[in-house]
């Protein structure tokens, strides 16, 4: 396959429309359609359900949509890290999230300048989900990631950490005031829904909650009282004034892993990887 039925591909996939897919990628729809066409009878399967109303993906064409957008990422990231070798770059540039694991990051910065070999490392701080996506298309070495949250198929990890959650609300609110609470009373709460995030496209599912892309955005919204949210615990430590955080008993764990790409042969992410694993 080539990238260019790969990247049209994966637009008509994410768009579920030949229209809008076309729009994006800047090319007229029958030329489109034809190209899904040749490349679904190259591989023999039937990659979209077409009727007059709706696109949809088989199940060959969800395989061909997580492959191929891994495939896009892999060839962006070869194209960024062979120009910054050009221009004799030599640092490390790491991905993570606005306002998470902030205390750990300065730990590891601190440890790994204190490295007899340390390079320079460029902090890249993102909006939710958005470090697995830099990571994979070369922008970034080494992220941050968060389990369950973060896919990290397809990468090499250490874990570095591990907490709970707490619900995020207005301090004036009758649950802040709450020992603990759990996922179900959350639930239950009409007046402070939970907000919706981007996903991989840019695009927000659809719901009651606000958007919200940021930490930033999101503290914001919880101070006005429109949201709540469940986060790690320790995005609690340096909370505002006017937000409350509460344990939530049955939430999921988080756990704080350090994520590189399996090919990578650079001595600078394996030195930061293993200071931050001994931390």
């Amino acid at each position: 396959m080539e990238t260019r039925e790969l990247r049209y591909f994966v637009a008509v996939a994410e768009e579920l429309h030949f229209g809008r897919a076309a729009q994006r990628l800047g090319i007229a729809q029958p030329p489109l359609s034809r190209a899904i066409s040749r490349l679904e009878r190259r591989l023999g399967a039937v990659l979209l359900e077409r009727t007059s109303r709706a696109v949809t993906l088989t199940e060959a064409g969800a395989v061909l949509l997580r492959e191929g957008r891994a495939a896009l990422y892999a060839v962006e990231a070869a194209e960024r890290r062979t120009r910054r070798a050009a221009t004799g770059h030599h640092g490390v540039v790491l991905a993570t999230k606005a306002g998470a694991s902030g205390e750990l990051l300065a730990k590891l910065l601190d440890a790994y300048a204190a490295e007899p070999d340390a390079v320079s490392v460029d902090v890249l701080l993102c909006g939710i989900g958005e470090q697995e996506r830099l990571l994979r298309d070369g922008r970034a070495d080494v992220a941050l990631l968060h389990l369950p949250f973060d896919a990290t198929a397809g990468l090499d990890t250490e874990e570095l950490h591990t907490e709970g959650q707490v619900l995020l609300l207005p301090a004036g609110h009758p649950l802040a005031g709450r020992p603990h609470v759990r996922i179900a009373e959350v639930a239950e709460l009409p007046d402070l829904p939970l907000p919706r995030w981007p996903g991989p496209d840019g695009t927000y599912p659809s719901g009651p909650g606000p958007q919200a892309r940021d930490t930033a955005q999101l503290y914001q919204l919880i101070g006005l009282g429109r949201a709540c949210a469940i986060m790690p615990e320790s995005c609690g430590d340096h909370l505002r004034g006017g937000i409350a955080a509460v344990p939530v008993l049955d939430a999921p764990p988080v756990t704080t892993v350090i994520a590189w790409p399996p090919h990578s042969r650079s001595k600078a992410v394996a030195d930061l990887v293993r200071t931050a694993t001994g931390l």
